[in-house]
């Protein structure tokens, strides 16, 4: 499977769902990495050549290598490749959370799901301040019918990017598949707000009973 994986870091996320389900489809942008700048040292009367980079920084900056590859190649669909470069990222750089989220990505999209937990788990430990590796756990966790678990994520995901509508929508799923209708119907209900035509938020709006403004006040 292709998946696209565009600048920063992101990838499409298909995942089955259920029969009474509609096919979950998330699109997941995540910006973890980064770039360190050495400006060198200047000397009093002329320019002088920038140090070497110590042992660690050179390991540091040949996983942002890596894992920048890593996300070329799987925006051009060659996922094995892309796994290696993601994976030398890691041995380079343990921390480094591009390649950890990239690899889950290739993992998810696979259906290895508990690889995806792993990876993600670890990006969301190094990236605690984003939304993205929670809802891509969350949507492991859904696929494997870890349902509490997929609910707790995207609470926590909620918090961090209120905004993001497809965290909403997923939300929605989890507790539909909880059978608590009211926070299903409140979290479909921030995805309309968010994404006004989506349909997908409007049936299951429609499925668990919502009502007229429910969701508006949500958080």
């Amino acid at each position: 499977m292709a998946l696209p994986v565009p600048c920063g870091f992101s990838g499409i996320l298909r995942v089955e769902r259920r029969a009474a389900m509609p096919t979950l489809c998330i699109a997941i942008a995540l910006g973890l990495g980064g770039c360190s700048i050495n400006l060198g040292s200047l000397s009093p009367g002329g320019e002088s050549e920038a140090p070497k980079p110590a042992p660690a920084e050179a390991s540091v900056n040949g996983a942002q290598t890596h894992a920048a590859r890593g996300q070329t190649l799987a925006r051009s669909g060659k996922t094995e490749e892309a796994r290696s470069e993601f994976e030398q990222a890691i041995a380079l750089d343990p921390n480094n959370a591009q390649a950890l989220y990239g690899r889950g990505l290739l993992y998810q999209g696979e259906k290895q799901h508990q690889l995806a937990i792993d990876d993600f788990t670890a990006a969301n430990g190094l990236t605690p301040q984003r939304a993205e590796p929670l809802l891509a756990r969350a949507t492991s966790h859904l696929a494997l019918d870890k349902i509490k678990e997929a609910a707790t994520d995207l609470d926590e995901a909620v918090q961090a990017d209120p905004q993001n509508a497809q965290i909403w929508m997923t939300r929605g799923l989890a507790y539909e598949r909880l059978g608590d209708k009211t926070r299903a119907a409140d979290s479909y209900g921030r995805a309309i707000n968010l994404r006004p035509k989506d349909e997908a938020a409007r049936s299951g709006f429609a499925r668990v009973g919502g009502k007229p403004g429910q969701g508006s006040d949500t958080f």
